[in-house]
């Protein structure tokens, strides 16, 4: 007989989670899969509800990066089997409303009465339980599911995506400058993607040693706020100010407006007179999943470079506790919630990868608020 209850990472209270039984998935409709997951990433925007900050009330499930294997198919999905591996971007999509249509996934009206857009795992976002759990419901999955190839290659790049976006919305184009405001795995993965797409020169902006020593890794300037104003050190060091910019901290707009070449090339802007306008959105991840899923096939980007922690389902409340305080270099956590992947610890190892991990991230998760054309800001990091 099939188990009836599995493990998964719940919402206690305030800076607390706990794995605790729950109900195992069930296909709730014919365009539904079952997912035994590999591997679900926790996130900066996981932070949020963890630490009280939402109105996440106990008992939701986290994760919404996630990926896994087919166990069970409805009726209706003709696009997969059992056995595919699979890894979902964390917004949930119907792909038949007008906004499905015109390739906003992020905006679903379909999905979430009364909102547009649904997420697993995430306050507000729908009746969707997370991933950092054993097993995962995946609804309208010939539309959501992105095919893998088998086996475990690339399992610590494919579920990693989430900074190619902001990049994208920034205006960026090769040859340009830009900074980026808060070196949290966003942060680093939009530094990242601006890398691969052929920045002149990358500035990172944090103050944690081990990020800052991440991006210097993978090729971009790191600035250290706390040695300096960061918008003195960026415009001493390029010479003048930079082409685009990036917050993936949500705290840095007067900086960003400051460090930023302006439309009219005026000097130290403060303020949003100088033709910057300011736009909000999430992701629209299958905007640029495949691409990115090939990009990591091919070899010409690895995204896991940012990964710190992988860990077993029972090490999740310590994961929470360290990521939270930025402590022991937590930087990004992987949980196999099945195991199968040895649990170790890699922030040594990833130093010395190659910088490629802003596709994988966007296989995945990314939400943004962008000031166009010129400023992003990605409001999911801290």
């Amino acid at each position: 007989m099939a188990p009836s209850t599995m493990k998964a990472v719940n919402y206690v209270g305030p800076h607390k989670v706990r794995v605790q039984e729950v109900e195992m998935p069930k296909l709730e409709h014919p365009d539904d899969i079952i997912v035994k997951v590999t591997t679900a990433a926790i996130c900066g925007s996981d932070l949020h509800m963890y630490e009280g900050r939402t109105a996440a009330e106990p008992g939701i499930t986290f994760g919404h990066e996630n990926m896994g294997i087919v166990e069970e198919l409805g009726e209706g999905v003709t696009l997969l089997k059992k056995g595919d591996r699979v890894v979902m971007p964390f917004n949930v999509a119907d792909g038949r409303c007008r906004n499905c249509d015109e390739g906003k996934t992020a905006f679903c009206t379909g999905v979430n009465p009364g909102f547009a857009g649904g997420a697993y795992g995430y306050v507000a976002m729908g009746p969707y339980r997370g991933g950092q759990a054993q097993y995962i419901r995946v609804p309208y999955a010939d539309f959501n599911a992105l095919l893998l190839p088998p086996g475990t290659e690339h399992e610590a790049d494919f579920v990693l995506l989430a900074g190619w976006h902001g990049v994208e919305i920034s205006g960026f184009k090769s040859g340009e400058s830009i900074a980026v405001f808060g070196a949290g795995p966003v942060g680093l993965m939009a530094a990242y993607s601006a890398q691969l797409r052929g920045a002149s020169r990358v500035f990172v902006v944090d103050r944690v040693p081990e990020r800052l020593a991440v991006a210097k890794k993978i090729g971009c300037t790191p600035i250290d706020f706390t040695k300096g104003d960061a918008v003195d050190q960026i415009i001493r060091l390029n010479g003048g100010e930079v082409d685009r910019s990036v917050d993936a901290a949500w705290e840095f707009l007067d900086s960003m407006c400051q460090v930023i070449c302006p439309q009219h090339q005026l000097v130290r802007i403060a303020n949003l007179r100088q033709g910057l306008s300011l736009a909000t959105g999430q992701c629209n991840v299958k905007a640029y999943n495949r691409y990115l899923r090939d990009l990591i096939i091919a070899g010409k980007a690895k995204p896991s470079f940012v990964v710190s922690h992988e860990i077993r389902l029972d090490h999740a409340e310590v994961a929470y506790e360290k990521f939270d305080k930025r402590e022991d270099g937590y930087t990004k956590v992987l949980i196999h919630p099945n195991g199968g992947f040895e649990s170790t610890t890699v922030s040594q190892k990833f130093i010395s990868l190659n910088s490629l991990q802003v596709l994988s991230f966007l296989l995945n998760f990314s939400g943004t608020a962008t000031l166009e054309p010129n400023v992003y800001f990605n409001t999911n990091i801290r």
